[in-house]
């Protein structure tokens, strides 16, 4: 229902800009399920899930969605008709500014979806963006996930040229659709409900997988690939944690590639083998006496540091700092040595990943964990698709990892697994901590600021602290995450995820909450380098409170999306 096309962008987003008022009472005007009745009733899947709603225009079809139980992205570059559109948005709605054919910020949320939906919109798309576009919306869907692509054919000529429009062959759709072996499931044709010379056409497309051979790739080096040692296990499973708890640490991301810092990725592995090696005592290859390439003087001093502490957003004095940087240092001289350089793509020989080490020297500074200076110790390059698969299939792939490690180290003959033993392999993130936000309830009362429960809105007379996102489902404790909720509301709310209407009527006692307890405080940057960290889409610097909340907002469906997690509403 709006233009989204490149690189005639700017004509098209105009004239609907300038008509919004109208086309969204046009638009609004048509129940939705009589537009897509032809495909609703035998494609739409069963099950709401996770949709797309791309050139959402007036929202009709995304709010009509998200009556039906979906969570919605609706993607809308018309700043007149998104403004409009929000007023009367359905809570499960979210909305975003981005175009086709890059839809740049869009990816950059590292969402895949069971729907999308582009109605009325491909006629907007240059012929020489559509391929790529294509390309893109494929990517973007969830295996066996539904793309619905309507063309518009005929039409006044004039209004074809001040609207953008282009011819839109649908032979032309399907070659893309076979070149990425995404399988047309659908066809239908239907007259125009007020236009007399135009007619519908309505593509449906399902992809069979994930489309992108990422994890055929991934079983092959988790089960296939010859390992002396533990470390290719060991990258994976710190890239898998990456992608999934950090989405925010991408420092480039292209159609093809993601840049990521090369000292997150020793930070990570130093979170993984500290509690093996130190506490554990378990060996990481079958020559016992060799030690690790890794393990210097450096890493032995980490067992007076905590495995909690070693997160983005953490600060260390001049003496403990020179310790994680020298380790963090060994790390990534290691990672990028042996398990980087030997993954390889079987059959072919190249190395899966890329990489540019800096040199970085130890100095007798304090130091923070920040997005900046982990890339001081250079770049670590991922595949995008593999990026998005890793993040997307973390909750099953870390257990395929961890079972193929364990079954490793008993071929060695240097440890005998039982099931109960796989605890050794817990990630240690630290305890469930809301200390640092209690103490900002306690100091934000005695100086006579009413700290409200973000959830009721009824004061909060005990400091009782909310993981917004639960801990027992993403072990998160940012301070973004740590919101106050009153005894009765956070024990009802339990382990599950607060539900899109629930976070819309807390949204203003959040960003209050921020203000006052994080922003207002010495807290600031630490707040600031976690939200940037382990949020998507925040640009570096300092985001607006809203822009973090917006951020939230996507994580939050994410989470529901790829974990399926229960949701809670408060009535």
């Amino acid at each position: 229902m709006s233009y989204l096309g490149y690189p005639a962008r700017m004509k098209s987003t105009q004239y609907y800009d300038e008509h919004a008022a109208r086309l969204s009472a046009f638009y609004n005007g048509i129940e939705s399920d009589m537009v897509h009745r032809s495909w609703i009733e035998k494609h739409l899947p069963e099950k709401p899930g996770f949709a797309c709603d791309i050139g959402a225009g007036s929202g009709r079809d995304a709010n009509w969605l998200a009556s039906q139980g979906w969570d919605v992205v609706a993607v809308e570059p018309s700043a007149n008709m998104r403004e409009l559109a929000q007023k009367t948005s359905h809570p499960n709605v979210t909305w975003l500014d981005d175009s086709l054919p890059h839809l740049n910020t869009l990816r950059a949320l590292g969402h895949r979806f069971d729907l999308i939906l582009l109605s009325a919109v491909w006629m907007h798309v240059p012929p020489t963006a559509r391929e790529r576009a294509f390309r893109i919306l494929s990517e973007l869907l969830k295996p066996s996930g539904v793309l619905v692509i309507s063309l518009r054919h005929g039409g006044d000529e004039q209004e074809n040229r001040e609207r953008g429009f282009h011819t839109v062959p649908a032979d032309e759709v399907m070659e893309f659709a076979k070149r990425r072996a995404v399988a047309l499931t659908g066809r239908f044709s239907a007259p125009d409900h007020s236009r007399e010379h135009v007619t519908w056409e309505t593509l449906i497309f399902t992809v069979p997988d994930d489309g992108t051979g990422s994890l055929p790739l991934l079983r092959h080096i988790i089960v296939n690939d010859d390992k002396s040692s533990s470390y290719k296990l060991g990258l994976l499973r710190v890239l898998t944690r990456i992608a999934e708890s950090a989405p925010g640490i991408v420092v480039k991301r292209t159609d093809d590639y993601v840049d990521i810092p090369l000292g997150i990725v020793g930070l990570y592995w130093l979170k993984q083998y500290k509690p093996l090696l130190l506490t554990h005592k378990i060996a990481q290859h079958p020559n016992t006496r060799q030690g690790y390439g890794f393990a210097g003087e450096d890493f032995y001093k980490l067992d007076k540091i905590s495995n909690y502490d070693l997160r983005v957003g953490a600060s260390f004095d001049a003496e403990r700092g020179a310790v994680v940087t020298g380790a963090i240092r060994d790390a990534c001289r290691n990672i990028t040595a042996m398990p980087a350089r030997y993954i390889t793509y079987p059959g072919q020989g190249g190395a899966v990943f890329e990489y540019e080490r800096r040199a970085i020297r130890k100095t007798r500074t304090p130091i923070i964990l920040s997005k900046s200076f982990l890339l001081g110790f250079g770049t670590f390059r991922i595949p995008a698709q593999l990026w998005q698969t890793l993040g997307q299939y973390a909750c099953w792939l870390e257990p395929a990892i961890l079972r193929e490690w364990a079954g490793l180290t008993q071929g060695w003959g240097i440890a005998d697994y039982r099931s109960t033993d796989m605890r050794v392999f817990d990630w240690e993130e630290g305890r469930r901590d809301t200390s640092i936000a209690t103490s900002r309830v306690i100091a934000l009362r005695n100086e006579g600021f009413p700290v409200p429960c973000v959830w009721s809105a009824q004061k909060v007379r005990a400091p009782h602290i909310d993981h917004c996102f639960p801990w027992a489902r993403w072990l998160n404790n940012d301070l973004w995450n740590l919101l106050p909720a009153s005894a009765a509301m956070n024990s009802s709310k339990g382990d599950r995820l607060p539900s899109a209407n629930a976070m819309s009527n807390a949204q203003s006692r959040i960003l209050d909450w921020w203000k006052h307890a994080y922003l207002d405080s010495p807290l600031k940057e630490k707040f600031l380098l976690e939200a940037g960290s382990s949020l998507p889409r925040l640009v570096d610097g300092e985001p607006r409170l809203q822009d973090i909340y917006v951020a939230m907002l996507h994580q939050r469906a994410r989470l529901k999306s790829d974990q399926q997690l229960v949701e809670w509403a408060f009535r």
